[in-house]
């Protein structure tokens, strides 16, 4: 997959194209995706998205700016395993936001990737103030197919109920609506080690990893390091017990302490809440909370 944020390196003859935010790329949003590779495919065309750096409250409403469910990069390796062939990730700028939505259509659709068909979610709006919808788009002369939403159990599968069950700790409930387990990726970064001093040596990810972290607690699931799979317990929060730190992620890679994963790229991947967060009155209560908590979490992923 090509990826371009600049127009001037952008040569594209005709295209098969998507137009959306796609900042969780669940169910439903892998259902307009599929859609529009199949139809490229057939067409002997590109499948092309255009999608936007960052959520647009950060210019329309800075003070309720959503937590990311994803991070670009995260975002753009699924783009690529759904068969995506070319990424246009915009700059979402007050510039962009000012911009009305035909000559958004114009340019970027029409003048930019020759869009043969466009697909987009039903609800998606695009342009200034949000006018842009289908409608728009097919009175600029473009083929354009919009795709309902996805229930599942009666449930609305959306970004932001996927943010409301990784907020609740729910991973199972957001692993159905996203067609995956959620993950949360970054670097291994040094921290005061006490995991290891405790027995229990633990992958802390950094600060600015990529995919919202969920509720505070104990999750059973993997880590993935260095194209190696290990079953693994991960503690979400603030170690409290022992004195306060950032809220983190630290996975322990159960059975192994003889990995040296510092400075390497981890994902922690999320399968089965463990229990929520506690906060233990001795160093000793909580080492015999951490070995309930890895034979728990073995006995789920079993």
């Amino acid at each position: 997959m090509q990826k371009y944020s600049d127009l001037s390196q952008l040569s594209v003859e005709q295209s098969v194209v998507s137009i959306g935010k796609y900042d969780a790329l669940h169910l439903g949003h892998q259902h307009i995706l599929k859609k529009m590779v199949e139809t490229a495919r057939a067409n002997s065309l590109p499948s092309a998205v255009v999608t936007f750096d960052r959520h647009p409250n950060h210019v329309l409403k800075p003070d309720q700016i959503p937590v990311p469910v994803l991070g670009n990069d995260q975002r753009q390796e699924i783009f690529e395993e759904l068969g995506v062939d070319l990424l246009l990730e915009l700059e979402f700028d007050t510039q962009l936001a000012a911009l009305p939505a035909e000559d958004f259509v114009q340019k970027y659709l029409i003048d930019a990737l020759h869009a043969q068909k466009v697909f987009v979610g039903e609800h998606f709006r695009f342009g200034q103030g949000g006018r842009g919808d289908s409608t728009v788009i097919s009175d600029q002369g473009l083929d354009v197919e919009s795709i309902s939403h996805l229930s599942i159990e009666g449930e609305k599968v959306s970004t932001t109920n996927i943010r409301l069950a990784l907020e609740m700790g729910e991973v199972e409930s957001a692993a159905k609506m996203l067609g995956r387990n959620h993950k949360t990726t970054g670097l291994v970064e040094k921290g005061r080690q006490l995991g290891r001093t405790l027995g229990f040596p633990t992958a802390n990810l950094a600060r600015d990893s990529e995919g919202m972290l969920p509720s505070d607690g104990v999750y059973a699931g993997y880590l993935h390091v260095d194209g190696e799979i290990y079953p693994a317990a991960h503690s979400v929060g603030t170690n409290d017990t022992v004195g306060e730190i950032p809220r983190l992620v630290e996975s322990h890679a159960i059975g192994r302490d003889d990995l040296d994963l510092y400075g390497k790229l981890a994902t922690v991947e999320y399968v089965h809440k463990v229990r929520g967060w506690k906060k233990f009155d001795s160093v000793d209560e909580l080492v015999i909370q951490m070995n309930k908590d890895i034979n728990t979490s073995l006995s789920l992923l079993s």
